[in-house]
């Protein structure tokens, strides 16, 4: 039984044993490779160990000092969203057999996961208008990365067009994968908050394999979707689009508006914030592309006493295929992810997720009303949104505000300008079914309390009124 050594002897016996094995005799040599300013030449500042309790309360210290929707009020967006998770979801992924569960090498042993794979795969593709969906991938950004590799496969072209609403960190991922591709990138411009299609028409050309949309955007905005997806075609083009499956209760599906991939984040179907992750990645795209597609595809059948079963219909791996023809490096999919919004999207059904957009977007409406009542926020963008939308503070920096407002018990926002210089005053504010009309009150209130405050006026009247009080 392999052990860590603990005593001056427990190591020179490890050493030993290594030096006759023919490895290095002695810690100098094995860490010869190291340079020498590289090395810690302390011993380590370790604290003395702590007994169970002692540990047990220090970690729920460090705990403590998080703050989380469960601590503050939500308003945070840009991709991961405080949306309600039923119970339900909690229960019944949490069962042992798929919780211990791991990806389904041998179909014949994993048909209780398949089954669920086949109808997550079945809830995907009409969530989304497209005809096939994998098995899920990592998260919605690694998902957009992948379907702009697919669209590099279909066509022989070496160009990629990136729309600037859409999310930063979606194109930071797929500018990554493309970075020893030998493929340009070009981000078209959307001073509007939209993507105009004349814009689009500007940069797209006979070398452009695809274009990368969203819908809604990252600023919240409605996208002029199918006019988009025809522009893209225009060019031979093929239209990735990215969705919040949440706003798709309400919004036109992208399958329906010309897409041809269409990706997702799925956080917000029934998986937690959890503080970032893990995530679910949804892709979904036209029968014609399926063999291009990364990742598994679990296919329905009957097994030979005509019994319905299911089984792995493709893998395009590396691992299973000559590198060289392999379509993605996904190595496993987010299959506990996939189940739990599969389990989501089957207690809500279709007039319950048109229920969560109705009232993500009523919610969404009221606050933007409430926020530009008082005097210190003005909207950024004059355009139509479902759930987020962007404000502009002239009094201070966005982080300075977010952090006030933390202090008061909300998360406000997320400050724009780490993507978008010219947005540097910007915040983008996301509101969800689960807030309330008292949290959204008391967020404006908030925002209206630190202006009063902060305004000279107020401080000329509250000097003026205690010195009346010392008078009196």
């Amino acid at each position: 039984m392999s052990y860590l050594p603990h005593t001056a002897d427990d190591v020179r016996r490890m050493f030993e044993t290594i030096r006759l094995s023919g490895g290095p005799g002695d810690m100098e040599s094995l860490f010869s490779g190291i340079p020498s300013e590289c090395r810690l030449k302390r011993p380590l500042k370790i604290p003395v160990a702590l007994d169970e309790m002692e540990l047990e309360s220090h970690i729920r210290e460090l705990a403590g000092r998080n703050s989380s929707p469960a601590s503050a009020v939500c308003f945070l967006g840009g991709g991961a969203y405080d949306h309600f998770v039923p119970a339900v979801v909690d229960q019944l992924a949490a069962r042992g057999e798929f919780f211990t569960s791991y990806t389904p090498y041998q179909a014949e042993a994993s048909q209780g996961n398949l089954q669920v794979y086949f109808e997550y795969q079945s809830l995907m593709t009409t969530l989304t208008g497209m005809e096939v969906s994998n098995m899920s991938l990592y998260d919605g950004a690694s998902a957009a990365a992948e379907a702009v590799l697919m669209a590099l496969s279909v066509t022989p072209r070496k160009k990629v067009v990136l729309s600037a609403s859409a999310h930063p960190e979606y194109r930071q991922v797929v500018e990554t994968y493309l970075a020893n591709l030998g493929v340009e990138t070009v981000i078209a411009a959307c001073p509007s908050g939209v993507l105009q299609p004349q814009d689009l028409v500007q940069v797209v050309d006979d070398q452009t394999a695809c274009v990368l949309l969203q819908q809604p955007n990252f600023f919240g905005c409605i996208e002029q979707l199918s006019a988009l997806t025809k522009v893209a075609h225009a060019a031979g083009a093929l239209a990735v689009v990215a969705v919040d499956p949440v706003s798709l209760g309400l919004l036109k599906r992208p399958g329906d508006c010309g897409a041809d991939i269409v990706v997702a984040e799925g956080q917000g179907l029934g998986n937690h914030l959890a503080y970032g992750g893990p995530y679910l990645g949804i892709l979904a795209c036209r029968e014609s592309f399926v063999r291009r597609m990364p990742g598994r595809l679990t296919g329905q059948t009957l097994d030979r006493r005509g019994n319905r079963c299911w089984v792995l219909t493709l893998q395009t791996r590396e691992q299973h295929i000559r590198r060289e023809k392999a379509t993605s490096n996904v190595c496993t999919n987010q299959g506990l992810l996939a189940l739990r919004s599969s389990i989501h999207l089957a207690v809500l059904g279709p007039q319950g997720l048109r229920e969560v957009a109705e009232s993500c977007l009523a919610k969404a409406s009221y606050a933007h009303r409430r926020l530009l009542d008082g005097q210190r926020l003005s909207a950024r963008f004059d355009q139509p949104f479902f759930k987020e939308f962007v404000v502009r503070d002239p009094q201070s920096r966005p982080n300075e505000l977010v952090a006030e407002l933390l202090s008061a018990g909300y998360l406000a926002g997320v400050p724009l300008g780490r993507w978008y210089p010219e947005l540097d005053d910007c915040l983008l504010v996301a509101v969800t079914e689960r807030r309330t009309r008292a949290e959204i009150d008391g967020l404006a209130l908030a925002i209206n309390s630190l202006f009063v405050s902060s305004s000279p006026s107020h401080h000329n009247n509250h000097a003026k009124h205690s010195v009346h009080q010392s008078a009196f």
